[in-house]
């Protein structure tokens, strides 16, 4: 195992202006955050809801529970800390993956064929992650992130993942980026992780001379 100094929940990591970062320190925090997803993933972008969704309007999943929640809070609003969150990214050690069964992105992706090309490598998955609207700035993103990189350090991890997603599902409407991100930002191959092939797509829609 390798040796880490815990985050202690509660424990700011960084801050600009009225706008802190930290770690989730109880439930009634976690619970907060998703309900920020529930308002971004369902509310704004018209992500397709279960009954238990509706019920609560909170965006949870079995991985919450295994999962560490960075939160950033505007501390100029008023009440508790839990309705002061505005943005929130949520991580996944690889240790605490292999104790539950996979990363949330196995369902996706070809990861067990990644992580074997890399015996050593310490990977850690990133997902979950939006701002509410008023606070999508450079500085929101920026404490993000920050808080994501004193993470990295402090439990001395190797490698970032996750799934990230494009607005729709049809791929013919999406033809421009993906064909950009074929052409022009491919993975190297070592670290190229396939989707499962009954989820995979032809990204090449577009010649490279037209883009």
């Amino acid at each position: 195992a390798v040796p880490v100094t815990p985050i202690a929940p509660g424990t700011p990591l960084g801050r600009i202006g009225t706008l802190e970062v930290r770690l989730a320190r109880d439930e009634s925090e976690i619970a907060a955050a998703q309900e920020v997803r529930y308002r971004v993933f369902f509310d704004e972008l018209g992500a397709r809801k279960q009954a238990l969704h509706s019920i609560d309007r909170r965006d949870a999943d079995r991985f919450d529970d295994i999962c560490d929640h960075l939160l950033v809070f505007d501390t100029s609003l008023a009440g508790p800390d839990h309705r002061r969150i505005v943005g929130t990214y949520r991580l996944l050690r690889q240790e605490r993956a292999t104790e539950a069964g996979g990363f949330y992105s196995d369902d996706e992706f070809e990861l067990n064929k990644l992580i074997a090309r890399h015996p050593g490598q310490r990977f850690l998955e990133l997902g979950r992650s939006c701002v509410l609207p008023p606070y999508r700035t450079k500085r929101t993103v920026e404490l993000l992130w920050h808080g994501v990189w004193t993470y990295v350090r402090r439990h001395r991890l190797d490698v970032m993942i996750g799934c990230a997603s494009f607005e729709g599902t049809d791929p013919d409407r999406l033809a421009l980026p993906l064909s950009f991100l074929h052409h022009f930002a491919r993975t190297p191959e070592e670290w190229r992780a396939g989707a499962h092939p009954a989820r995979r797509i032809e990204m090449n829609r577009m010649a490279k001379n037209t883009i």
